[in-house]
């Protein structure tokens, strides 16, 4: 007989931890809210690289969560919002505003902000739905494909791309460097078992990236165009503009993060219809009318941004029961967050007519909630809706090939069948 699971077995720390089942991560998330919502976790350090053990709190409640994304002026990201302490440039050049608290936060936040005005992102609103048009008509004769790399993930990395005013033939170049900077810890995409080779694949990654955006800006300084590297290169505030490097760390952010947090999303929502084929045909019955409440559903489920950390800036700092130190760290689970009992009902019931529905998706509340959020989920919205209405039939076939990592909920790859039809006229 198989022996129940007890609140010492769980280690967030081991990346065996994030293949197990979903039913297992479930119930080992359930069991911490319940027994031990701030428990303390250790991640191994990597001596040869510089990196000590790494001792945190993880916080699995969604009320502590909220809490804690309240108050950067308690639980702040300029130490890194990673788990392990990262160099400053590293943090940086990789986090651009994530890993950065105010002013600096604040002044970044509002340079780039320029680049999605109403305008900007009315025009996106036309763009998302042209692409999205295109990707299916590029697969729907075949009847078959990999979902996650003809579908989810070019939906998002093709409009940051257009966005930006990069060609569309960088679009591999792209993809497989953001597979790289996220998927550091799974086999696929680098030699995890040669730590050198991993940092070096990273620190490639992110140069060539840095090279390719950097040199866009230096045309639109020269050659201005319509497109978010004119305007963030050219948008003042106060009388300050980005710096090539900080167009460099921001684009970096923006294909990392815009990229593989909307392609999980997608992902993930297409094997939930899979599962839930009840709940793929009660959206089709209505489309437009339970689009909203469904996207969020999707971004709950998905949860594809498994945890952020903050650190504790002085002693004595409360949350419950629980007295932290000045320097600890505290991470949020914002996986186990949206999916408490005491806030959600029937939480690991996949429904897309959920209301309310305040899920930590997209971060929690404060300065750092996603700044593209409204952007992602025009993307999912469309994605889905041109689906339904050209391959209504479409379903996962097998099990999806999950991303060895405990920081993003990735799905690498999944294949999907559906009765094959001709491309949009359009």
């Amino acid at each position: 007989m198989a022996t129940a699971l007890q609140v010492d077995d769980i280690d967030l720390s081991d990346l065996d931890f994030w293949l197990r089942p979903m039913e297992e991560r479930a119930e080992a998330f359930a069991l911490l809210r319940a027994e031990r919502p701030i428990a303390r976790m250790v991640l191994p350090g990597v001596p040869h690289l510089g990196l000590p053990e790494s001792e945190y709190w993880a916080v699995t409640r969604y009320e502590d969560i909220v809490e804690v994304s309240r108050h950067p002026e308690l639980f702040c990201s300029g130490k890194g919002t990673n788990i392990p302490d990262l160099p400053p440039s590293f943090n940086e050049f990789f986090g651009s505003m994530i890993n950065m608290d105010d002013p600096r936060h604040a002044r970044m936040r509002r340079i780039v902000s320029r680049g999605f005005t109403p305008r900007q992102l009315e025009k996106m609103r036309t763009d998302v739905e042209g692409v999205a048009r295109q990707i299916v008509d590029e697969i729907c004769e075949r009847g078959e494909a990999d979902v996650v790399t003809e579908v989810a993930a070019r939906l998002p990395l093709r409009i940051i791309l257009d966005m930006m005013g990069i060609p569309r033939s960088e679009e591999r170049f792209v993809f497989d460097r953001t597979n790289v900077i996220l998927g550091f810890t799974d086999p696929e995409y680098v030699d995890v078992g040669n730590p050198e080779a991993v940092t070096a694949a990273i620190l490639t990654a992110g140069a060539e990236l840095a090279q390719l955006v950097q040199e866009l800006g230096e045309a639109r300084i020269r050659d201005p165009r319509d497109d978010l590297v004119t305007a963030l290169v050219t948008s003042e505030v106060d009388g300050e503009k980005l710096s090539p490097q900080e167009l460099a760390s921001f684009f970096v952010l923006l294909v990392v993060a815009g990229n593989e947090t909307t392609r999980n999303a997608i992902a993930h929502g297409l094997w939930a219809f899979t599962q839930h084929p009840d709940q793929w045909e009660r959206w089709r019955a209505d489309v437009d009318g339970l689009a909203t409440t469904a996207v969020e559903e999707i971004v709950r489920w998905a949860s594809p941004v498994l945890h952020f950390r903050r650190t504790v800036t002085r002693d004595g700092v409360r949350l419950r029961d629980h007295e932290f130190a000045e320097g600890d760290k505290v991470v949020m689970w914002y996986w186990s967050g949206n999916r408490d009992e005491a806030v959600f009902e029937d939480p690991l019931r996949f429904d897309v007519g959920r209301t309310p529905n305040d899920h930590v998706g997209f971060g929690g509340p404060g300065p750092h909630f996603c700044l593209g959020a409204h952007l992602a989920r025009r993307e999912i919205r469309v994605m889905f809706t041109e689906l339904m209405r050209r391959l209504p039939d479409i379903h996962v076939v097998g099990e999806p090939d999950r991303l060895r990592s405990g920081f993003i909920n990735g799905i690498k790859h999944m294949r999907a069948e559906w009765t094959p039809v001709a491309p949009s006229a359009a």
